[in-house]
Order: structure tokens, then C-alpha cells, then sequence
């Protein structure tokens, strides 16, 4: 690109700058003050009031810590555009997928609240919004696409400074800003060199999941590669054996599917093309090879780096089988990026503890709640980055969560807009679910000696409804003497917890939760229902109809003639606190960063564990030991009328 182009380009974008803002509103109708409510970090920049004042001795340019194809000497903005032209920045020359950089900037005229930040694409590619009625006026045009990530400036005394970050592969160049007049008031000082990874349609980040059948594993991943331009599969076999491919299913989503703003004004970033293969007829327990291909028109073909996975036990099978439960996680920076500290502090702790410990866990369920992207579509990009060590190698089922699904008049059952716009489609798009349709986010998988139930709290579950009718079946179709251990999960409690909110209205659930559910539960023997939300850990004694079923704290034998209630939500955004009234019925509460772990022995004996995300250790336990004659034994409400006639 020659100056001239460059620096109309940058007067183009920089001028489109000044319209861009985004409100911020509450969630679930909650104080703004509450436990449960968090501001997008990207959400705090008010780019409506930006102004562009490029100054000649201001500058910024970066250095990565890997070699370049092609470097630049630093020289400021004025000699920048007396200079032959600006240059692409080739980042290594291999298939890396993340980046750490060092940023240099000088601004001699610096203040403590300035910061930088790191935009992709470069050309901070415009969208056009309608503006709806009844919006403020400085709410629109909203025009440009939000940056990935800022941080605050760290300037020595002379007004030079130096930041780190860490920039991921997301298909597209990148470029960093300088910007001083802070959040509120941003001025744009200066604007590096455009960079980008030496392959940017890489595929990457595979997520794993089970299919609709025991022997099946599916394998999601994103790339740039169009189903016109590359050929879409999966390399897999049992290791040290002979391969196959299998094809893969190419879809993506586009600004128009979205149902509002920021995700389809500022925060909107195309999300490439998402890749799902089924690998079918796998052999119970074996461990398999697989890599993620492309068969390029070109003739090429293009390969991922070699992963592996453990096929899933035969259903009903005894054999150790071990569960991770784990709820609203977020997605938190390594580099310091988005004041992650105030807004998911804890994710990166469960998220390394759960990576260090891979070896001790077979499958994860993620209840709801997964990056809080909000509407910022780029970050779905860097929550499948941070999870990708996880996720390229156990099975990793997701549930709905408000900040997936909820929006005003989509069809959530809830009329909020936690979403930020998205309305569930990133989210049913980037990640694979067993579900009959997947835009209805409730399925049911089994694993072993496991049937799990994952309902969709943000769609109606209430009797007589579609979900209500799934969640019946799938409890009245689980052989318990095949797979003794049945679980419910939904991202909302709707069963009990005495979390601060839910104690100002006197509930202890969402409005109308247990009233429908409770008695399904009990007649179907539910063992264990898991629920996030509530950011924090809570368990219930074994409960039916707000009272204790058994006196047992830590190990229960026999019947449990209640449902025990779990609230695994800590997994690293902002805690709740609870409500200063404790029920009778809970028994351990924690307010931290945690998950919990179901270990199943045999069919008579299940471990629960609740961890927490610092050091993994256990915190809270109980066992539950019981014989088939104790499922099928009645308790109150749980059988159906009998008859003495002959």
C-alpha cells in the first residue's frame, strides 16, 4: 500500500471512529450493582466521543518474539508518512497459532490513561447499522468494528513505553493503535504497521464432542478455507494403525442472523467457516489419532498438528469413569488484556488447573455461560484458543446460557438482552450438540454408566411444553440398571439455591423452575442436578419439596428419596454472594473459583468432588453407594398406583 492510499485509508477509518458507541444495559432485570451482572470490557470504550489527532512524535510498533519474514525499524507517525510506504509484518513462517509481541510507543504529551489497542482486520472493516427507534442519537451510526483487546499504557517518565501481548491466529491482519484521553475520551495518536500470521486460514482450536451415537465422536474446528476453495475432513484412526477421512460439514453465520447490537454493529467480526466431521464406529476405549485436513483446489492439501482422543466407554460399561461439571467460565487474557482482573478473574486458573490434570478425567460439561462474549464476536475466537487444550482431547459438551441465548422478541424465555444481541447462533454454530435441532439447546448423552439430561433453561421447560416433554423421556428412558447414574443439567437454578438474589425474591430458583421439574425428578430417581448462573458453589442436601429426604451429609447408601442440587457456577466470572438467610437444606457453600468431578467405580458406587480452580484440590465430597433393588424401591410420590387383583 503507498503512503498516499495508506493515509486516506487511515483518515477514512479514523473519521468512521467518531460514530462508534455501545450501552450497556442490565442483565436478568438485576441491579447494576449485582454479584451476577459483569460489563464487557469492549463495551467501555465510547469511541462516539473519539477524536483522530495523529501527532509527529508519537509512535507505535511491535516486535515479536519468534523471527519475521519481514521487520520494520521504528520511526514515528511523520516519518512513517515520509517514508517509501507501509509493509505487511509476516509473523514467523510456520503454522503457529498464537503470538507474543512486544508494542513500543512514545507519546511525548502522555497521560496515565492512555492505552492500546489491538484491531483485526487492519482496515477495522465498517457495517452499516439502521438505527432502531427510540435509540439515543449518539448511539448511532454505529459503524466500526470493535478492537480484540486493549490494555492501559505502561510509559517510564519520558513518555516511552512498552506493553506485552499475546495475539492468537483469527484469520485475518491485525493492526495496534495509540490512543490517550482514556475509555471516555479517546484521542488516536498513532497506528502501527499491519501484521498477520504467515497462514491465516489455518485450521484450528478442534473441539470435540460426542455425536447421537455411543460410538461416535465429533470433531468442530474453524477455518478460512470456503467449501468452494478447500475440501473439508478428518485424518483419524486407532493409533499405530492404518488411517481413513472422513468428510466434514462447512457452515458459518453471517451479520444479518444477528439479532442486535453490539454483535450486529461494532462488536460484529466475520467468524470464518466452522468444520464438523463424524468419526463413527469407534471402538469402546481406544485411543485414536486424528488431525484436521484441507484438500485445497490448488492440489495441496493442508494439515493441522496431530491430536488424540479416548473413545467413549460401551454404554452401561463398568469401568472407572470420571465427569467434569463446570459453569460460566468466561474467557480471561493471558497477556492482562480487557481488565480480565475485574471481569473473569478466575477463568485462566480453571482452565490451566483443568489442563494440567487431563489425565485424570474423561469428558466435560460445560453448563452455560461459556466466553460472555456479549455481542463482541471476536472473542468467541479467543475463548475456543484458551479451551483448545481441553477441548482437542476430551469430549466437551456445552449447555445454553443467558449470555448465548437471551434476547427481546427471539424466542428466549427470558426477554433480556444478555446476549448482546447474539441470540444462541455463535454459539450453536462454533460448538456441536447431540440436539434434535440444535437452535433448542437441550439433548441428552450417555457415557458408560452416565445419562445425562442437558436442558436449555432459556427456552420454556414448564409442563406441556416441547422441552418439558424431552426432559420427561429422557428420564423415562434411561435403563438404571444399565446406566445407574442419571444427572439434569441447565444453565439457570431450576432447583434451589440460596444465592443473594434469589433471596430478595423469596424463591431460591428462577421464577416457575422446580414447580414444573420437581416432580420428574422425583419419580425418575434423579441423582445429582447440576445448575451454574450463580457464581459460586453451593450443594443441597438430598431435597424434595424444600425438605432434607436424609439427615446424611457426606455418605448416603440406599435410596436417596431426594434429587441432590449442585450449583457449580464458579468457574471464573465475577462471584455472587449469598443471601444472608441459609436454608436448612444447604449443606456446603463457597464462594470461589471451582468445578466439580463425578467419579463412577462401578455401578453401586459414585464420588462427587467439588475443586477448587487455585490448586485443585478437593474442598467439599460425598459418596453414594446403592444397589439396583434401591432405585427401583418406592419412595414418596416416585410410583405409579398398584392393584392386589388377580
Amino acid at each position: 500500500m503507498d503512503t498516499a492510499a495508506h493515509l486516506g485509508f487511515c483518515s477514512l477509518v479514523l473519521l468512521l471512529l467518531l460514530s462508534w458507541s455501545f450501552y450497556v444495559v442490565s442483565s436478568n432485570g438485576e441491579p447494576r450493582n449485582s454479584p451476577l451482572m459483569g460489563i464487557q470490557p469492549l463495551s467501555k470504550i465510547a469511541m462516539h466521543r473519539a477524536s483522530i489527532l495523529l501527532h509527529k512524535h508519537a509512535y507505535i510498533n511491535f516486535t515479536p518474539d519468534i523471527p519475521l519474514k519481514s521487520t520494520h525499524s521504528k520511526v514515528t507517525t511523520e516519518k512513517r508518512a515520509k517514508s517509501s510506504g507501509f509493509s505487511t509484518v509476516i509473523l514467523g513462517d510456520g503454522d503457529e497459532s498464537f503470538q507474543w509481541m512486544t508494542v513500543e510507543y512514545e507519546h511525548r504529551n502522555h497521560s496515565s490513561d492512555d492505552w492500546i489497542a489491538l484491531f483485526s482486520p487492519a482496515n477495522f472493516n465498517a457495517s452499516t447499522y439502521v438505527p432502531e427507534m427510540g435509540n439515543p442519537s449518539y448511539l448511532t451510526p454505529l459503524l466500526v468494528t470493535a478492537p480484540i483487546k486493549y490494555q492501559f499504557s505502561n510509559y517510564s517518565s519520558t513518555g516511552h513505553g512498552w506493553n506485552r501481548f499475546r495475539v492468537i491466529n483469527q484469520r485475518y491482519d491485525f493492526v495496534f493503535a495509540l490512543f490517550t484521553g482514556g475509555l471516555d475520551d479517546p484521542v488516536l495518536k498513532a497506528v502501527s504497521d499491519v501484521f498477520k500470521f504467515p497462514n491465516p486460514k489455518f485450521p484450528l482450536y478442534p473441539r470435540l464432542a460426542l455425536g447421537k451415537e455411543w460410538d461416535q465422536m465429533t470433531v468442530t474446528w474453524t477455518s478460512d478455507y470456503s467449501i468452494d476453495e478447500a475440501i473439508p475432513f478428518v485424518e483419524w484412526g486407532l493409533k499405530d494403525q492404518d488411517s481413513t477421512r472422513s468428510p466434514a460439514g462447512t457452515h458459518t453465520y453471517h451479520q444479518s442472523d444477528m439479532c442486535g447490537p453490539p454483535a450486529s454493529t461494532v462488536g460484529w467480526r466475520n467468524p470464518g467457516f466452522i468444520h464438523t466431521a463424524f468419526l463413527k464406529n469407534l471402538w469402546p476405549n481406544q485411543m485414536y489419532n486424528y488431525k484436521l485436513g484441507h484438500m485445497v483446489k490448488d492440489g495441496s492439501t493442508v494439515y493441522s498438528k496431530v491430536f488424540s482422543f479416548k473413545a467413549a466407554p460401551y454404554p452401561g460399561q463398568e469401568s472407572v469413569q470420571k465427569v467434569i461439571v463446570v459453569g460460566d467460565t468466561g474467557k480471561a487474557e493471558r497477556d492482562g488484556s480487557n481488565e480480565y482482573q475485574n471481569y473473569q478473574p478466575g477463568s485462566l486458573n480453571t482452565t490451566d488447573t483443568l489442563t494440567k490434570d487431563l489425565d485424570n478425567y474423561d469428558i466435560v460439561f460445560h453448563i452455560g455461560d461459556l466466553p460472555y462474549s456479549n455481542g463482541f464476536l471476536s472473542q468467541w475466537d479467543q475463548f475456543t484458543e484458551l479451551f483448545a487444550p481441553i477441548t482437542s482431547v476430551k469430549p466437551y459438551m456445552i449447555a445454553s446460557g443467558n449470555h448465548e441465548r437471551d434476547w427481546p422478541n427471539s424466542g428466549s424465555f427470558y426477554d433480556t438482552t444478555d446476549s448482546g444481541g447474539e441470540c444462541g447462533v455463535p454459539a450453536e454454530t462454533t460448538y456441536y450438540t447431540p440436539a434434535e435441532n440444535r437452535a433448542n439447546f437441550w439433548y441428552m448423552v450417555e457415557y458408560g454408566m452416565f445419562r445425562f439430561c442437558v436442558a436449555d433453561s432459556e427456552h420454556d421447560w414448564r409442563e406441556g411444553t416441547e422441552q418439558y416433554k424431552f426432559i420427561q423421556n429422557c428420564f423415562a428412558t434411561a435403563n438404571r440398571h444399565k446406566t445407574p447414574w442419571l444427572i439434569f443439567t441447565a444453565h439457570r437454578v431450576l432447583g434451589y439455591s440460596s444465592d443473594y438474589w434469589y433471596g430478595i425474591q423469596g424463591s431460591f430458583d428462577e421464577p416457575m423452575g422446580r414447580e414444573s421439574l420437581q416432580g420428574l425428578w422425583q419419580k425418575y430417581r434423579v441423582d445429582i442436578a447440576f445448575y451454574g448462573h450463580v457464581h459460586n458453589y453451593e450443594r443441597t442436601c438430598p431435597i424434595y419439596e424444600n425438605i432434607c429426604t436424609s439427615t446424611e451429609k457426606s455418605h448416603y447408601s440406599g435410596s436417596l428419596n431426594g434429587t441432590i442440587n449442585i450449583v457449580a457456577g464458579g468457574g471464573g466470572s465475577h462471584l455472587a454472594d449469598y443471601s444472608s438467610l441459609i436454608p436448612n437444606w444447604s449443606i456446603f457453600r463457597d464462594r470461589d473459583f471451582g468445578y466439580v468431578k463425578l467419579t463412577a467405580f462401578n455401578h453401586t458406587y459414585l464420588l462427587f468432588e467439588y475443586m477448587k480452580s487455585s490448586d485443585g484440590k478437593v474442598y467439599d465430597s460425598f459418596t453414594i453407594s446403592r444397589d439396583y433393588s434401591d432405585v427401583l424401591r418406592c419412595i414418596k410420590d416416585s410410583c405409579p398406583p398398584t392393584t392386589l387383583a388377580v
